[in-house]
């Protein structure tokens, strides 16, 4: 076989529609575009959705959900998670220290998963909130959570 033998398969590539060029072409005049019309003017076209002054579909169906912008600044932390912090209290700058949570993250929840291998203090406040679970398995390693 040669570079210059291969040849893509029969039908697969089809030559570029030239409208507008005569008669003769099969493509002239109005070059398949009607007769008038704003689709048949130059720049004539309507935006994806637009139904000629009906009120469109993505007006018309209802609305739903919602994005909380707490949650986009809200952190969920595992328990082997906070195992990484230095020293024993466990609050948003000593996650932040740790390189457990990113910059922007200004609330932190924790959650069970995994285990606590040393006693820890967990600073709780509007900042840092934990579950029952979480909570349960601090206080079995002897650590404490402080309001």
């Amino acid at each position: 076989m040669r570079l210059d033998g291969i040849s893509p398969g029969a039908g697969s590539k089809t030559n570029r529609r030239r409208v507008g060029r005569g008669a003769g072409s099969g493509w002239g005049k109005t070059a398949a575009r009607g007769q008038k019309g704003q689709k048949a003017r130059s720049g004539g076209k309507v935006r994806p959705g637009f139904e000629g002054g009906q009120l469109p579909l993505q007006m018309r169906v209802p609305k739903f959900g919602f994005r909380s912008r707490i949650g986009m600044v809200t952190a969920e932390v595992r328990l082997n998670e906070i195992g990484l912090v230095e020293g024993d209290e466990v609050t948003v700058a000593a996650l932040k220290a740790a390189n457990v949570i990113s910059r922007n993250i200004q609330r932190v929840r924790i959650f069970q998963s995994g285990d606590v291998a040393r006693a820890l203090t967990v600073k709780m406040g509007a900042d840092v909130a934990v579950t029952k679970g979480a909570r349960g398995a601090i206080e079995a390693a002897g650590g404490k959570i402080e309001a």
